[in-house]
């Protein structure tokens, strides 16, 4: 599917479900057929998990390819799930598959990307052999990082955080920058002492590069920067100027560069074949949500909107409203969800379009539900049973009888309990005309007795109590282990 914003290039959306874990990706066509794949790793509080997608690589005249970094809700530094690094093979996966699409080579990409993003932009380009390597301010301690900054991160990368899994977590990088053969890549480094994370995660790893034949560190060495995500900000002119000289096939160092290699009338359809196998939206998967509740067109009181509907085959529904991602309701096992919104919808016309996802992170086709929200309605008050009328026997009355007879009033069909110092003793049904009696079929030992009285509607509302006063006198003694106390209704 393309989500082509005005003046912006188009951008299709995919999922790579070849590995072992489905990989949401973006891709956008370079200009005038470059000859170049640009891949960005995202960085940290990156919108959507989606780094450098606000537009500003527009005037990047490569392919471009965007790798989200979020599974099961977390970030992975691209790396493992549970230290399961089939979720780096997943990416390198994607990243081939798409390179191969173009008919490009590792020679012909640059790996980018800041913060975290910069940490996977180093380890797949030594890693694997690409060309170029754009890195702002990375993490090289991933392991302590994300113990310490990011207890979600932590989590899944690791399962049980344990020293020894920070440990191998903090060799990850450093071990490829000391082993990789990609000794000849174009890497640049950009940080700078400002940064917090500098003496750290950058500082004591530089010497690592030593041997490699084209390392260059940029050094920001400016009173203007001011934490972490500053750095990169700071040096935003210059990595857009780098990415794009080399883009162009000029990697800034004396020598001999070569320019040029545009294939404005190249051919396409591999890598639009690949777009389309993988896009994100399968309409032949499995089908839009129906939304059952509000109707098409219904008018709704704006405080009492619910959404009901079913979703076969999906995992959540997300839901929008002119672009603005109003929330995801889960699908039950049987297909069903449901999403009440704890806000007052305002009064007038409302458009939400939805989608179902499923567990391999592709989506539906679009549904859209219109509904109109009215002024809010008041809630009504809650309704509460009138308070029973006792009729008999009458307010401390001495009764003789062995056994006593209750009556009263109460509300048609209600059911009228009688309780005993919170004990209920026995319940009863009003009829129709509304009256009721209670037999409760023991005789009640001497003494002065104090119950209580309730009616109980269908909704399970409760009335207020009546009380009930009476004294037995001359009754028949009752054995000691008699009881009265009935099981509550």
């Amino acid at each position: 599917m393309s989500d082509a914003a005005p003046n912006a290039r188009r951008v299709f959306s995919g999922v790579e479900a070849s590995g072992a874990h489905p990989l949401e990706y973006r891709f956008a066509h370079a200009k005038n057929g470059n000859r170049h794949l640009v891949v960005v790793f995202a960085n940290l509080n990156a919108p959507g998990e989606w780094g450098w997608a606000n537009g500003v690589l527009d005037k990047t005249r490569a392919n471009i390819l965007w790798i989200r970094d979020q599974f099961d809700g977390q970030n992975s530094y691209y790396l493992c799930k549970e230290m399961d690094f089939s979720l780096e093979r997943s990416v390198i996966n994607l990243i081939s598959r798409v390179m191969n699409a173009l008919g490009l080579t590792p020679d012909e990409c640059t790996m980018y990307g800041s913060s975290k993003g910069g940490t996977a932009a180093l380890h797949f380009g030594l890693k694997y052999g690409f060309r170029n390597i754009v890195a702002s301010v990375p993490q090289f301690r991933i392991g302590s990082f994300v113990s310490e900054s990011m207890p979600g991160a932590a989590r899944l990368m690791m399962g049980e955080v344990t020293e020894e899994k920070i440990r191998v977590l903090d060799s990850v990088l450093s071990d490829v920058v000391r082993t990789s053969a990609n000794r000849d890549a174009n890497i640049y480094l950009i940080s700078s002492p400002q940064d917090e994370q500098y003496t750290q995660h950058v500082e004591p790893f530089l010497g690592l590069f030593r041997d490699y034949t084209n390392f260059n560190f940029i050094y920001n060495d400016s009173s203007l920067i001011a934490g972490h995500g500053k750095v990169t900000l700071r040096n935003l002119p210059t990595m857009m100027g780098l990415l794009n000289l080399l883009v162009d096939g000029i990697t800034p160092r004396i020598g001999v560069v070569s320019n040029g290699g545009e294939q404005p009338q190249r051919d396409t359809s591999a890598i639009d074949a690949y777009l389309k196998a993988t896009s994100q939206v399968q309409a032949e998967a499995f089908p839009s949500p129906v939304v059952s509740l509000p109707t098409q067109h219904a008018e709704v009181p704006g405080n009492q909107v619910r959404f009901v509907g079913s979703a076969p085959g999906a995992v959540r529904v997300s839901m929008w409203e002119n672009g603005k991602y109003l929330g995801s309701p889960p699908v039950q096992a049987d297909g069903s969800w449901s999403w009440e919104p704890e806000k007052t919808w305002s009064p007038g016309r409302h458009v939400i379009r939805l989608f179902a996802v499923n567990a391999q992170k592709f989506h539906s086709e679009r549904a859209e539900i219109v509904f109109t929200a009215l002024e809010p309605a008041l809630a009504p008050a809650p309704h509460q049973p009138a308070t029973p009328v006792i009729t008999a026997p009458v307010p401390h009355q001495q009764v003789r009888s062995q056994t006593i007879l209750f009556t009263g009033y109460a509300d048609a069909g209600t059911q009228v309990a009688f309780s005993r110092e919170g004990s209920v003793l026995g319940t009863t049904m009003a009829g129709p005309d509304g009256m009721w009696f209670w037999e409760p079929g023991w005789a009640w030992p001497e003494g002065p007795y104090a119950l209580d009285c309730f009616a109980v509607d269908g909704a399970g509302a409760e009335s207020p109590m009546a009380a009930i006063h009476f004294t037995v006198t001359g009754a028949p003694a009752v054995p000691a282990n008699a009881s009265y106390a009935q099981p509550r209704y």
